[in-house]
């Protein structure tokens, strides 16, 4: 039997893009994921906005809802910890496409 990694340590990237928010993140079977940095950086000139996203089944939490960064600014997205139980997204969008950067770090503790 293959052995199971108990704790996993994920780095998430993406550039934000603008619409309906996307699915940047899934929890997944068996384990239990632990958000330790949520941070968008502006890259842009201007200022612009983020909404950041839990999503558990139908029921869509906003984190941060058209929050302003500076232009030239970072905001970080979690003052604390985020626990998502298996099967639970995060999603993310912004204002203006190709200008807001997201890094996330992440740890995946298995339920086994």
């Amino acid at each position: 039997m293959a052995a199971v990694a108990v704790n996993n340590f994920r780095t998430i990237t993406t550039v934000v893009g603008t619409g309906a928010p996307v699915e940047i993140y899934t929890a997944p079977t068996g384990y239990t994921s632990v958000f330790l940095l949520l941070q968008v950086t502006n890259t842009d000139s201007a200022t612009r906005t983020v909404t950041f996203n839990h999503v558990r089944t139908s029921t869509t939490t906003e984190l941060v809802k058209e929050f302003p960064i500076p232009a030239g600014d970072s905001l970080d997205l979690l003052a604390g910890k985020l626990v998502l139980q298996t099967g639970d997204k995060v999603s993310i969008t912004g204002s203006s496409a190709g200008v807001l950067k997201f890094c996330a770090s992440v740890l995946e503790t298995s339920n086994f």
